[in-house]
């Protein structure tokens, strides 16, 4: 039995990091892929692919097993330099690339389907074509098809995307220099930019509702609702792509040719099973406890069958969590927890930029991890190491390691400056996140989740929703962590204060007001909020949500850490302790004594009231009916 092919190569250029993150996470669910470049400029991409293709003249073909230096497919966002006009743009790159390496397959995902942009990326040489906002079983059949150098291109214009049918292994070539777009009418034109813009305010609402069903707390009925919505706006999509239709353009798609004998495509029965008609994955969010999957063939070759399927499942497991993540981070980021936290004073783009390092970090720690093969068992005693560890590669990642500012006319390194402050930050918050080894314990190696006492196994959607919340807070408190020593030592420095504030808070006044705000909320965490948690047995934490950053509790028992308090926290917990014991006495007193008051006052002194008041009402009637008529009885002339 021949060895199964090596994964198919990949190669990835966009500039939105968020984009390439939750592409790169869910790429690891395939076994199929491998992404061996990632790039967020097209001269840099150009440059990669070419190193890693310079000792290969041809295309190594996929049969091989030996993990080649070549590249299968380069994935190109076509925004990639719209933010910068002085980069390379998606569109260009496209060009350079089919220039440089004419049999390289090249996949555009764009935000349109557009007949004018799908020629235009014909006639650029792209292999294929394919919204970022389809459905993740279509991106995943565009893959494969363009990976095995067949196209994929919308069928008819405004229609969702499909794959072609089967097409040979060379690329579309590129067409003459005098090969134009034919001009379109100016009410095509009109109708164009009228469907346009209308389909791309649908596809931001089913974006949007995507993210909102990826949700683990969604009940049924608020999944049934946005289901609907979703339902409604593609028909609205539908309704719109055919009234405001414009007549095709008239390119011409590469002859179609009969695969190479032996290649087994559109042959089931071939024993070349990348080229068979595929099956996609289950995306993630479709099924929470579905994480058992085939190994990965390159990356796991050296480890035993039951440790690859286990790495594996971990793999498919942290896609799934990352994937939670960055869903929550397309929406809102306002603090809405009602305690001020560090972040609250970076823009929103800092923000966003800060919670996809530690990501990044995180992923590149939990490989580390991985491969270095730490037991279990040691990783709570690494905790505080690793989380320091994380601290100090996302502070110098985000501030630059050699960026520096000028403080009353000396130029100093903030990374550097920002890492002097270690061991109060470790002390105040890295210490204080909780459970972050059997985080990473359940995402590594599976470990149960206790949850209310109750061990939960990896995939279980309890358990699933349990370590979103951990890991949601991990990285918000590690922003905070970042952001805090900046506070310290350049809290009011212009340069900074441009560079990374909201606008709100960019005054002198208010970041001292903002400064305040934190230093209380430090000490009633230290001497009131924290023993009271510790007493009631439960852990605070912030996690992602659709607007923003919400308050979670939950439970954990931390009997070790209320037998060491001492001084004004120990304080704390005995007058808890001491209003629970008293309290339903004292309230059964007050509730008896109260009875007896309401008795009295409405009983005694009421109707004493009552009587007295009846009285004098009974005088004045007398003496009213006296003055209208005598005492005997006639009425006074």
């Amino acid at each position: 039995m021949p060895p199964a092919p090596r994964p198919y190569h990949l190669a990835l250029v966009a500039d939105d990091p968020v984009f390439r993150l939750g592409l790169r996470v869910w790429l690891e669910q395939f076994s199929e892929f491998d992404l061996v470049i990632e790039a967020d400029d097209g001269s840099d991409a150009l440059r990669l692919i070419q190193t890693r293709l310079a000792s290969q003249p041809d295309l190594i073909p996929r049969s091989e097993t030996v993990d080649s230096e070549t590249v299968d497919l380069v994935v190109v966002d076509q925004d990639l330099g719209r933010a910068d006009s002085s980069r390379l743009q998606g569109m260009n790159l496209c060009r350079q690339l089919r220039t440089a390496f004419p049999q390289l397959p090249i996949l555009l995902l764009g935000t349109t389907a557009e007949p004018l942009m799908v020629a235009a990326a014909q006639q650029l040489g792209a292999t294929g074509y394919c919204l970022k906002t389809a459905e993740t079983d279509a991106i995943a059949t565009a893959l494969r098809q363009v990976a095995r150098r067949q196209t994929y291109w919308p069928q008819a214009i405004g229609a969702p995307l499909a794959a072609s049918p089967a097409r040979t292994t060379p690329a579309p070539p590129s067409p003459p220099p005098s090969t134009k777009l034919p001009a379109p009418a100016p009410l095509h034109a009109l109708k164009r930019h009228w469907r346009q813009s209308g389909i791309a305010q649908i596809d931001q609402a089913i974006a949007a509702l995507n993210l909102q069903l990826r949700h683990l707390d969604l009940s049924l009925l608020d999944q049934a609702l946005l289901a609907g919505r979703r339902r409604e706006l593609r028909t609205a999509r539908w309704l719109v792509q055919r009234l405001l239709a414009t007549p095709d353009l008239a390119v011409s798609d590469p002859p179609v040719t009969s695969p190479p004998a032996g290649s087994g495509v559109g042959n089931p029965t071939s024993a070349n099973w990348r080229d068979r008609p595929a099956s996609s994955p289950q995306p993630l969010q479709s099924s929470p406890t579905a994480l058992a999957t085939q190994p990965h063939p390159g990356q796991l070759s050296t480890l035993a069958p039951e440790a690859a399927d286990a790495a594996l499942t971990a793999r498919r497991l942290r896609s799934l969590l990352f994937e939670a993540i960055l869903g929550n981070l397309q929406g809102g980021l306002e603090n809405l927890t009602g305690t001020p936290l560090e972040i609250d004073i970076l823009r929103s783009d800092k923000k966003s930029e800060l919670f996809y390092l530690i990501l990044r970090q995180l992923e590149l720690l939990l490989d580390d991890l991985r491969l270095a093969q730490v037991p279990l068992n040691q990783l709570a005693e690494r905790r505080s190491q690793l989380l320091l560890d994380l601290w100090q590669a996302t502070t110098i990642n985000f501030f630059g390691r050699y960026a520096t500012v000028s403080v009353q006319g000396r130029d100093i390194e903030i990374a550097s400056e920002l890492l002097l402050d270690a061991e109060l930050v470790q002390t105040e918050i890295l210490e204080k996140i909780p459970l972050f080894a059997e985080l990473l314990g359940h995402m590594l190696y599976q470990s149960p989740l206790m949850i209310d006492s109750v061990p939960y196994t990896a995939g279980n959607p309890a358990a699933v929703q349990r370590a979103d919340a951990l890991l949601s807070h991990t990285v918000i408190q590690l922003a905070n962590a970042v952001v805090q020593p900046l506070l310290n030592r350049f809290a009011d420095v212009e340069a900074v204060k441009q560079a990374f504030y909201d606008r709100r808070l960019i005054s002198s006044r208010e970041i001292e007001r903002f400064r305040n705000d934190l230093s209380w909320r430090y000490r009633l965490q230290r001497l009131l909020v924290e023993p009271r948690d510790i007493f009631e047995s439960q852990y605070r934490l912030f996690t992602f949500c659709d607007r923003g950053i919400k308050p979670e509790t939950i439970y954990s028992p931390r009997r070790d850490e209320l037998e060491q308090l001492a001084g004004i926290p120990l304080v704390v917990t005995l007058v808890l302790e001491t209003r629970d014991a008293v309290a339903p006495r004292l309230r059964t007193a007050v509730s008896f004594v109260g009875s007896g008051v309401v008795y009295i006052l409405t009983e005694v002194i009421g109707r004493g009231i009552g009587l007295i008041g009846r009285g004098i009402l009974k005088g004045v009637g007398s003496v009213v009916q006296d003055g209208r008529y005598g005492r005997n009885g006639e009425r006074p002339r």
